[in-house]
């Protein structure tokens, strides 16, 4: 059954809440857990799924995740017959190369969707993380008839920081949407959406160019709340856990959170692998009077002082006498000699001169922009 839909990823969100993350990545390029990128989730579960057909609509800031993604051999989408497509801005008479929502980046690339052979088209974003296979969604969308299924969660809590793309969905009792919200002030259902959507591909060409004909340039705001009366709508409830990239405040708690055990034994089922482009390098160095607890630490990375609750990315260093809690590292940033650090995030690159000292909070933590000297 899966062999008859294809994926189709857009990562042009532009999330400008999570700050100097994005300056110079797209969303979806995004560092997660110590070595994954958040399109990694995403591109797994299709393939996890059967899906051998992915194509990922990329806007700006996309040399990271093109960088990142090569030619899809850590997913095995390097193939004579479909595989991995990146399909990036470009310019023609009726493409400006600049999107102006996600229906004009689906319309810029209905080439490659009228070329697929595929019937069913599983369209999603790059910005929320969980684990997954769409083959039990897909089932139910085809018995149920329905014109659209989307996957859902039940959230118990809500924070007005993270209200980014909050899409919720009221269901009656067969699963049917009735109503949606975005972003609403006060949610009237606990259902917010996970941003993938199932539909036969005709529909969602139906739908692109119907909408472009009326200027309308988003495809949640623009074509699913205006439409939810006239298009059979289902959800399809995920139970696991998901993490939701819509604030810095959110990146900073998801990545902590992987450090419960529950949280890493959901996200990284052995059942459903997660795959990563793979970067070898020597195991990580612990100094004499290294202290590490409750840390995720990558490979590469060489640590002389203490560190707790924190996740190192790939060749971090940490100097003698410092002392880290609630942090972040990413990839080759070098904290030196007798530096205090809580709740920072370091992004690339960033190196922390000796004797300094950076504090944020849970609910905003200090981040330090990839490159930076501080």
């Amino acid at each position: 059954m899966t062999d008859n839909a294809f994926g189709l990823i857009y990562t042009g969100e532009a999330n400008l809440q999570l700050r100097e993350l994005t300056y110079s990545r797209s969303v979806a390029a995004v560092p997660f857990a110590g070595r994954y990128r958040c399109i990694d989730f995403i591109l797994s579960n299709l393939v996890n799924t059967g899906i051998s057909n992915v194509g990922v609509i990329t806007q700006k800031n996309y040399h990271s995740l093109m960088d990142h993604l090569g030619s899809g051999k850590e997913w095995d989408l390097h193939r004579k017959r479909d595989g991995l497509f990146i399909l990036p801005p470009f310019v023609t008479r009726d493409n400006t190369g600049i999107y102006n929502g996600t229906v004009d980046a689906i319309r810029s690339v209905l080439g490659y969707v009228r070329r697929s052979s595929q019937r069913y088209v599983l369209l999603t974003g790059s910005h929320t993380i969980y684990n997954t296979t769409y083959s039990d969604m897909l089932a139910q969308h085809i018995k149920t008839c329905a014109d659209i299924t989307i996957l859902y969660n039940d959230v118990t809590a809500f924070d007005r920081d993270d209200q980014y793309d909050d899409l919720r969905l009221m269901l009656d009792e067969k699963g049917r949407v009735y109503d949606l919200q975005i972003d609403p002030y006060r949610p009237m259902t606990p259902s917010q959406s996970c941003d993938l959507y199932i539909m036969e591909k005709t529909l969602l060409e139906y739908l692109v160019e119907e909408a472009a004909s009326h200027a309308l340039t988003d495809f949640v705001r623009d074509v699913l709340v205006k439409n939810v009366s006239t298009l059979k709508l289902y959800g399809y409830r995920y139970d696991g856990y998901v993490a939701r990239m819509n604030s810095l405040s959110s990146y900073f708690k998801h990545n902590m959170a992987v450090l419960d055990r529950g949280v890493r034994s959901d996200l990284f089922n052995p059942q459903h692998p997660i795959y990563t482009k793979v970067k070898d390098e020597a195991p990580a160095t612990y100094g004499p009077d290294a202290h590490v607890a409750n840390s995720l630490v990558a490979d590469g990375c060489i640590v002389e002082g203490s560190i707790e609750n924190c996740v190192l990315f790939r060749g971090v260093h940490i100097g003698v006498g410092s002392i880290l809690k609630d942090c972040i590292l990413m990839q080759a940033s070098d904290v030196r000699e007798n530096c205090s650090l809580e709740h920072v995030i370091l992004d690339k690159g960033v190196t922390v001169r000796a004797g300094r000292r950076l504090a944020g909070y849970e609910s905003f933590p200090v981040i330090i922009r990839k490159g930076s000297t501080i």
